[in-house]
């Protein structure tokens, strides 16, 4: 099935200036947006209570986190699962945060569930607390540097298997074009202010591969047309990889849009973040592949010559039939 001819001619490189132009500046505004902004880090980088809550009778997730608020938890995250009846509420208190050892944190988070369990009985005394956990801020410190670790380790190591398979241009195209979707998909979920929480960094390397994919078969395609090509410079041929690979990068993206959009969607507080991450991270892998790394490799000035097989010199060789 092809949704694009593939032997269509449009020509993407005229367009390389414009979009490598857009995409730095777009890299600079995210990193900015990052740095100046932050991110909202969940309790699983930060330390604190996590506490589930149960009512008798359903009532609005509104009407919880108001009598939150009165109970003086106003940064309090109320989240519902399983129905209408039971919510996790998740607290980053400065007591939790603050105890060095397990056995203190243990009993700063048995305090915290007992005063929010006295907020929710001032209105609703059918509330009851099901269970409550903490993560130190230790433990949140750990996570959250041994996943930046995580995605350095993993571009490192693509970046070195492209280097083996294909030339020195394509993995320095590809580190950029990861950083380029790095970048933008984590600066986006910025802007949202939601909370980014580990199955958020799971997300994160989750486009990080999904993107080096969709790179690494135009990659193909260019050694391919470069190799059975016997007219076309360079730009010509990174136009034709683009056109005739279209409709696999198009109903790839869109199929697994629809896997992770319904995780977004239906999936549920747990999984929300890992949708709404993949979703974006998909579209702009898409777009950094046609208008990012292939005009890289262009800048770099790939061609056939670095393509072809290396011949060894040798007359003895040569005078073999």
């Amino acid at each position: 099935m092809e949704l694009f001819n593939p032997n269509s001619n449009i020509d993407f490189m005229r367009w390389r200036k414009v979009s490598l132009t857009v995409s730095a500046i777009l890299m600079v505004l995210s990193a900015a947006v990052i740095f100046v902004r932050g991110l909202d880090y969940g309790l699983d980088f930060t330390g604190g209570a996590n506490v589930e809550v149960n009512y008798e009778k359903a009532i609005d997730v509104a009407d919880v986190r108001a009598a939150l608020t009165a109970g003086g938890f106003d940064k309090a995250v109320v989240q519902t699962f399983g129905g209408t009846n039971d919510f996790a509420i998740r607290i980053v208190s400065d007591e939790n945060a603050s105890s060095t050892t397990e056995e203190a944190s243990a009993v700063a988070n048995d305090k915290i569930a007992a005063n929010v369990l006295k907020a929710l009985n001032v209105t609703r005394p059918d509330a009851k607390v099901t269970s409550s956990e903490f993560v130190g801020a230790q433990v949140g410190d750990e996570l959250r540097n041994d996943g930046l670790v995580a995605v350095i380790f993993v571009i490192a190591g693509i970046s070195i298997y492209l280097w083996i398979r294909f030339e020195w241009r394509f993995a320095v195209s590809a580190v950029a074009s990861e950083l380029h979707d790095t970048l933008l998909t984590v600066a986006v979920f910025a802007l949202t202010g939601r909370e980014f929480d580990l199955p958020a960094l799971a997300a994160v390397l989750s486009v990080v591969g999904y993107s080096i994919n969709d790179k690494i078969v135009v990659f193909d395609r260019v050694r391919e047309i470069f190799r059975s090509s016997r007219k076309g410079d360079s730009a010509e041929i990174l136009n034709r990889s683009i056109n005739s690979t279209m409709s696999r990068t198009i109903m790839t993206g869109v199929t697994t849009a629809l896997a992770v959009g319904t995780l977004y969607f239906l999936g549920g507080p747990a999984l929300e973040n890992f949708g709404l991450i993949m979703l974006i991270g998909i579209f702009i892998g898409i777009a950094s592949s046609i208008f990012f790394a292939n005009p890289i490799l262009l800048l770099l000035g790939v061609s056939k010559q670095d393509l072809m097989p290396v011949e060894k010199n040798d007359p003895e060789l040569a005078r073999r039939p």
